[in-house]
């Protein structure tokens, strides 16, 4: 088959990765049809930091045999470094380092055939929930130009959402696969804590609340890239449960009859838009008439005192981050090399205290043993992504004061976080869409571990009501 765009975009990368191996399409015509969708869409998404279409045109002579062998792909900038290719971070502290080697996941990306056709853009050091950065301006969501494609993989998203590849790398802190997705329209799987690599030189991200996975528009992609990436790096502080079998073989298999929480507040109390509720009851209505068991009920959780906890320790970790910057260039930092609220989070981190750190650090403890207390009795926790639509740009910004900052993100994501702090795996589906047509995503948490049940409920959900074949308008 010749591979125009129209048929690039109805295959998921399993789908092209299949048609590759029989020899129905080669490596080249799919990274050459890659490219150039990258070329017509990039200027209107602002998605891409570094093309490496040359780099992408060579390794598809000889894809390799690796389960996704040929298949174009992301990486998102921030943490996973690709030899002789510029990693910003979206930090202009950063605009002129060069890695000299592949770190984080990208080794396995490699060996699992993905051809890294560019890298993604992200906000500085992945700190808020848009991709939106002075060094790289603004990122754009394919179904509404003047929103935010989510953050802090918004450029991972945008690129999949706007059909330049079906799936992309992705990472996340405090929500940054599970927001995007929401606001493309895509499936965000952020996986259990010690499931992939989370960077370079670590096996943490920022104290045990971040995690690496994909973006995906299917949910057998989201598993297959987790059979392809998955297990222990060397020095690991601690490792996910092993899986029982292939996370794809969950795909397949019923998630038998589920009792589901249904969520319907944030634990700060910060107020849910009724479109957000609409797409939440829907879903409850969805699992009900699957056959599953839905009782309004949340885990006893102080949400402020958890996001307070959880700013500490990003404000170390950024202050952390600056200063080895710093002390690399051989010269202090000022204001200009980052965004304001940054500058303002590196001055607070200096002074967080060792205790206030083991303090946060006993809090998201004592929150993980209260969430697993209340997954005793429920499968799965329901809730939205997001508490408010995709928003306008410029509104979660990193270039406002910090209180300024704080506020508009604790409005638009207060349901993500607590997941990342107890160390669960959590998805984002695109079951909703707006009246006004912007993509909504819902929000499934399992147990610890617990990647294959959720997998198979979000491959159930996925085949009751499909949303493969609804693309942005881009």
């Amino acid at each position: 088959m010749s591979l125009s765009f129209e048929d690039y975009r109805r295959q998921d990368a399993t789908a092209l990765a299949a048609l590759i191996r029989d020899k129905k399409v080669s490596a080249v015509e799919v990274i050459d049809t890659a490219i150039a969708r990258a070329q017509a869409v990039n200027a209107s998404i602002n998605a891409i930091v570094e093309p490496l279409y040359d780099q992408a045109r060579q390794a598809a002579l000889h894809p390799g045999d690796g389960p996704f062998a040929g298949v174009p792909w992301a990486v998102k900038d921030l943490g996973h470094p690709i030899a002789g290719v510029r990693l910003t971070g979206g930090s202009r502290a950063f605009r002129d380092f060069v890695p000299d080697h592949d770190g984080g996941s990208v080794p396995r990306f490699k060996a699992a055939g993905l051809n890294i056709l560019c890298t993604s853009t992200s906000p500085e050091f992945g700190l808020t929930t848009t991709t939106e950065s002075v060094l790289h301006g603004r990122t754009r969501n394919p179904w509404s130009l003047e929103r935010t494609a989510g953050g802090s993989s918004g450029g991972s998203a945008a690129l999949v959402a706007a059909g330049v590849m079906p799936a992309a790398h992705a990472t996340d802190g405090g929500g940054s696969i599970r927001v995007p997705a929401s606001c493309c329209g895509l499936v965000g799987l952020k996986v259990s804590r010690g499931r992939n690599p989370v960077g370079d030189g670590r096996t943490e991200g920022w104290n045990g609340l971040g995690v690496s996975h994909a973006v995906t528009r299917s949910v057998r992609d989201s598993a297959a890239l987790l059979d392809a990436t998955h297990g222990p790096e060397l020095g690991s502080r601690y490792v996910a449960p092993p899986p029982a079998g292939r996370f794809l073989d969950a795909v397949g298999r019923a998630p038998g009859r589920l009792r589901i929480a249904l969520q319907r507040k944030a634990f700060t109390g910060a107020a849910i838009e009724p479109e957000c509720l609409a797409a939440v009851e829907a879903a409850a209505k969805l699992c009900e008439g699957l056959g599953h068991t839905v009782e309004e009920a949340m885990p006893a959780l102080d949400g402020d005192a958890l996001g307070s906890a959880m700013g500490r320790i990003v404000m170390i970790h950024s202050a952390v981050t600056m200063d080895a910057r710093a002390a690399a260039l051989g010269r202090a930092l000022t204001e200009d090399d980052m965004e304001t609220a940054t500058w303002t989070m590196v001055q607070i981190g200096r002074a967080v205290t060792a205790t206030q750190l083991a303090d946060a650090d006993n809090l998201f403890m004592a929150a993980a043993i209260e969430m697993a207390r209340f997954q005793e009795t429920y499968d799965v926790v329901l809730s939205p992504t997001l508490a408010q639509v995709p928003q306008p740009l410029g509104v979660v910004s990193l270039d406002h004061t910090l209180q300024e900052y704080g506020a508009a993100i604790g409005a638009f994501s207060p349901l993500t976080a607590i997941h990342n702090q107890t160390g669960q795996p959590a998805v984002s589906l695109p079951l909703h869409w707006s009246a006004d047509g912007l993509p909504i995503g819902v929000q499934f948490a399992g147990r610890i571990g617990a990647e294959e049940l959720l997998l198979s409920l979000a491959a159930q959900l996925e085949q009751a009501q499909p949303w493969f074949d609804r693309v942005a308008p881009l």
